[in-house]
């Protein structure tokens, strides 16, 4: 494993590249990050790197959104499959029917999107900022996609009604009310952190409602020394790496991303001394594409 990161290092160098990391990922594809982060955090980064080449340890729209924010950069994703199930839930076509039928109406986008739903947006957002973008909208109407659970979250938080559709996180799906109850049970005294992914009755028992970024935080500047984690269970080894004196305990094993687990070490190595499992964007789309999301980054 050692002669592998080895090896990872120096195409690195050799490349001029840089290695993003989502906080879902493998415990040892998180040791090679040059940085780890939720969706904001590695979308900022990319779009202020200078380095030639990205690597993308993540999911395919996470990709995607590296190369509207950086066309003149190799964008390489370890894994192609690597997808996001709740992305594929809508389309462009969908946005512009509900853009039919809500004449006016803004369009928020779930950075959890394809390019070309992004390019029908006014504007994107992230399960650490939508709040922020929601609340600052004045428009009577606002299409909120695809996420419904986030989009219930959202609503209450700023008091706007929302055209919401039926997508979902099903990774976050799996944690049920029954597993915050019984984790509670088995830990009393323990904060629970839930995901706004999840559905509005988990949410409803969360001491606190955070991004994996603001868990991060959170469990850093927070005095509490037992925390129950109510997100995808990969966020729980870097919770554990850089929190030594505390304990966290997944609020359910079930909350385990599939396609996040795709990427290993073997396929990052296999991108650098290839170059291949490249993300590109049509040039026009991503023009489109990156308007809504330089409205998200002005955040």
């Amino acid at each position: 494993m050692s002669s592998i990161k080895e090896k990872i290092t120096e195409l690195k160098k050799k490349r001029d590249a840089l290695i993003l990391v989502h906080n879902y990922q493998l415990p040892e594809v998180q040791d090679i990050a040059d940085f780890l982060g939720d969706s904001l955090d590695l979308s900022r980064k990319a779009a202020t790197t200078k380095s030639k080449v990205i690597v993308f340890c993540g999911v395919h729209f996470m990709a995607e959104t590296a190369s509207i924010l950086c066309p003149e950069k190799t964008v390489l994703l370890p894994e192609l499959e690597a997808g996001c199930p709740m992305a594929d839930m809508i389309d462009a076509a969908t946005v512009r029917e509900l853009k039919k039928r809500h004449p006016g109406a803004a369009v928020v986008c779930y950075v959890n999107t394809s390019a070309e739903v992004k390019a029908e947006s006014d504007i994107c957002c992230t399960s650490s900022n939508a709040v922020k973008v929601v609340g600052s909208l004045k428009t009577s109407e606002i299409i909120f996609i695809p996420d419904e659970n986030l989009g219930d979250y959202v609503s209450k938080q700023t008091g706007k009604k929302l055209i919401l559709t039926e997508g979902y996180c099903a990774i976050h799906c799996r944690i049920l009310s029954s597993d915050v109850n019984k984790a509670r049970k088995d830990h009393p005294g323990a904060e629970v952190l839930v995901h706004p992914e999840c559905t509005p009755d988990v949410v409803a028992l969360a001491d606190k409602v955070l991004s994996t970024n603001g868990m991060i935080v959170y469990a850093r500047e927070s005095d509490s020394k037992e925390i129950i984690i109510g997100t995808e269970q990969g966020i729980i080894y870097r919770l554990k790496k850089e929190n030594p004196g505390k304990e966290f305990y997944a609020a359910t094993e079930k909350a385990l991303c599939e396609n996040m687990k795709k990427t290993t070490l073997e396929k990052v190595l296999w991108a650098l001394e290839d170059m291949k499992n490249v993300v590109r964007v049509d040039k026009t789309l991503a023009e489109k594409a990156k308007k809504a999301l330089d409205r998200m980054l002005e955040f």
